[in-house]
């Protein structure tokens, strides 16, 4: 964490900096997203949808955020 409270991380291979102490679903709801209709990799390891609510955003991880499109 950063002395203004903020952390850096990488997002899809963007670097940004969120407010620290985030859940991952926040962080989804920041970019936009529905946390149900994603897919969460961090640190090379899938986050269970279950767990982003549950889950702190930590300084430097790495996210890559997949959503679901719906449609036929």
């Amino acid at each position: 964490m950063h002395d203004d409270g903020t952390a850096s991380i990488s997002v899809n291979g963007e670097h940004r900096r969120v407010r620290a102490g985030m859940t991952i679903a926040e962080l989804a709801l920041e970019l936009g997203l529905e946390p149900t209709r994603v897919a969460v990799e961090r640190n090379l390891e899938v986050v269970p949808r279950s767990t982003l609510n549950e889950v702190l955003v930590e300084d430097g991880d790495d996210f890559e955020i997949v959503t679901f499109v719906g449609g036929g």
